[in-house]
């Protein structure tokens, strides 16, 4: 399984051979470098943990700079389910892909702040017919008589976005090695600057 980490830079546009416009998400690939393999026999579970970006020595503490040992500091550590031919030290690129490969891509979606359950849910709202004052993007009923208390996991006002979330079923569209670009068709979750995980389906 082939994966990576990289960042966000934006969005653009791609000529194919045909003419068609293709829009992508030109993603940053910095250098990753494995820092931990686990194994089913000492952890349970097979994964490979990979490292990227650069980080102030002043802001790594002592258990971080014991778990990097000489591999760097470190920014970014996510860990990757799954078996690798893998060791620690070793470092990966955007040669780890290549054009029309299918991919998944795991991001944080952007944040909305305190959304009402038009926005957050998509509720119709009220009728605007008469009788109804000021109520047209309100939830409405949230209960009934019994139990005497609003059930868990009801549809209503909150925090909306900045969830972790998968968008499965694109496709590399340019791979750029030199310098460290990858191009994806279609969007993918997240502000620029957020730090992705790209994995092979």
């Amino acid at each position: 399984m082939a994966f990576i980490l990289g960042k966000k830079i934006g969005m653009s546009q791609v000529f194919e051979e045909d003419g068609k416009v293709v829009p992508v998400t030109v993603v940053e690939i910095e250098p990753n470098v494995v820092v931990q393999v686990r194994t089913k026999e000492k952890d349970g579970y097979e994964a490979v943990q990979v490292g990227t970006g650069t980080k102030k020595a002043k802001n790594i503490n002592k258990a971080q700079r014991g778990h990097l040992k000489e591999l760097g500091n470190l920014k970014y550590l996510k860990e990757v389910r799954g078996s690798n031919e893998m060791k620690v030290g070793d470092k990966l690129d955007a040669s780890v892909f290549a054009i029309g490969d299918k991919i998944k891509v795991t991001g944080i979606s952007k944040g909305k702040g305190f959304a009402g359950v038009m926005k957050r849910h998509n509720f119709h709202g009220m009728p605007h017919s008469h009788g109804h004052h000021h109520v047209a993007r309100h939830a409405g009923s949230i209960g009934q008589r019994f139990p005497q208390h609003t059930l868990k996991g009801m549809r209503m006002a909150g925090r909306m976005g900045h969830d972790q979330v998968t968008t499965r079923g694109l496709k590399i569209v340019r791979v750029d090695v030199e310098n460290g670009l990858l191009a994806v068709k279609g969007a993918v979750p997240g502000n620029r600057g957020q730090l992705l995980i790209i994995q092979s389906q």
